[in-house]
């Protein structure tokens, strides 16, 4: 079963998206540990 192209850019930019968030919320709990001084 192939997806077509039109497919595929939808789910490579629907994974991107999902990256982006999961990196943001990462770098935001990083950020709060150092500020708070680590846990």
């Amino acid at each position: 079963m192939t997806a077509s192209r039109e497919q595929r850019t939808k789910n490579l930019r629907t994974g991107l998206i999902l990256a982006s968030v999961v990196l943001v919320f990462f770098f935001g709990v990083m950020i709060k540990t150092k500020l708070m001084g680590g846990i």
